[in-house]
């Protein structure tokens, strides 16, 4: 790692050899608090996999030393953070070792018993087929199985949904929050891991920054398993957090995929409709409060003045949507000669 990592350095243990097979398989686990689950959980981890990153996010359950005490999975590193650093900081320091490693696809798995890990190879056969960049869970796919998920969690997740398809611009997604996901590691150097979001906005946020780059992200449908692990997630406070930070990663994408990078007709469209539909709504309201203050009715040519640019300006808008969502990127990234010869790791 380079110098700036140098405060949070991992300390790593147990498995000597890095993956050296071209199709090398590495896991995530962020562990805060999981001690409960864990080792179940590499314990259900495949052959399929080269190495297991275990990454103690300053648990303050000890995560780390407890794998190394009780885990004789030679296929096991243990790295941990001086500080704590939120999920996102933790996968991508997992990312980070598995790309330098050698690993050509990465899955980031939850340590608290709410993932199968028999579902691994599903989530890393698109990557590896070429048909997809990045991978991530769908618990709503089956929806004979959703009574097992709390209504609460269900609606927040439908709520989240919509948000992240607009931020992001992956129309064809849903459950964005889910964090069973898979990435080629060449699509992930090119992430600006410094950058992404560490904390619950993670899994969004990568969305986000995929998008820009242009990379093919897949759903795979899976079950959702409750038990009794303890979320460390509050709704209530990170509701703010996340519209904010959805709309102004809405606000990005739209200025990179249709000023910066780019210009069409629905660089046109959006603005021409936002401001013909405002024009129209601000000039209606007006007119009408004032015909209700002075006791008359509205004159038929002022509602159509008003009516009309509404009417236009939605029209253009559903243009724009429509247009931005046959825009979702199809072409894999990782199969383009540009993006296959990253010569360092993220960071390095």
């Amino acid at each position: 790692m380079n110098a700036p990592d140098a405060v949070n350095r991992p300390i790593t243990s147990t498995s000597p050899h890095a993956p050296e097979a071209s199709n090398a398989v590495a896991v995530v686990i962020p562990s805060f608090r999981v001690t409960r689950h864990i080792l179940g959980v590499i314990a259900g981890i495949g052959p399929e996999v080269a190495r297991i990153y275990v990454v103690d996010d300053k648990c303050p359950d000890g995560s780390g030393a407890f794998v190394r005490e009780h885990c004789r999975d030679p296929r096991v590193v243990v790295l941990e953070h001086a500080e704590n650093q939120g999920v996102g900081g933790a996968v991508m320091t997992g990312y980070r070792a598995a790309i330098a490693d050698g690993a050509k696809v990465m899955v980031k798995i939850d340590g608290d018993g709410q993932m199968d890990g028999s579902l691994i190879p599903n989530f890393i056969a698109p990557i590896l087929a070429g048909e997809a960049d990045y991978t991530k869970g769908n618990r709503f796919f089956n929806l004979e199985r959703l009574g097992a998920m709390p209504p609460l969690r269900l609606f927040g997740n439908a709520v989240l949904s919509l948000m992240t398809k607009l931020s992001s611009g992956y129309w064809d997604l849903f459950d964005p929050t889910n964090g069973f996901t898979a990435i080629h590691a060449d699509c992930a150097r090119y992430l600006p891991f410094e950058k992404i979001s560490k904390r619950y906005f993670f899994e969004s946020d990568m969305l986000f920054r995929l998008n820009i780059l242009g990379a093919v992200v897949a759903d795979v449908p899976m079950d959702a398993v409750y038990g009794d692990e303890v979320s460390n997630l509050r709704i209530s406070k990170i509701v703010t957090e996340f519209l904010s930070k959805h709309v102004r990663n809405f606000g990005k994408r739209i200025f990179y995929n249709y000023y910066l990078r780019n210009m069409s007709v629905a660089s046109i469209e959006l603005p021409l409709g936002l401001l013909l539909a405002s024009f129209g709504t601000v000039y209606g309201i007006s007119h009408w409060i004032a015909s209700a203050r002075s006791g008359t009715e509205t004159p038929a040519g002022t509602v159509m003045l008003a009516a009309l640019p509404v009417i236009m300006g939605v029209q253009l808008v559903l243009a724009f949507l429509a247009y931005d969502v046959a825009s979702v990127p199809r072409n894999p990234l990782h199969k383009k000669t540009l993006f296959r010869h990253k010569p360092a790791a993220p960071g390095a």
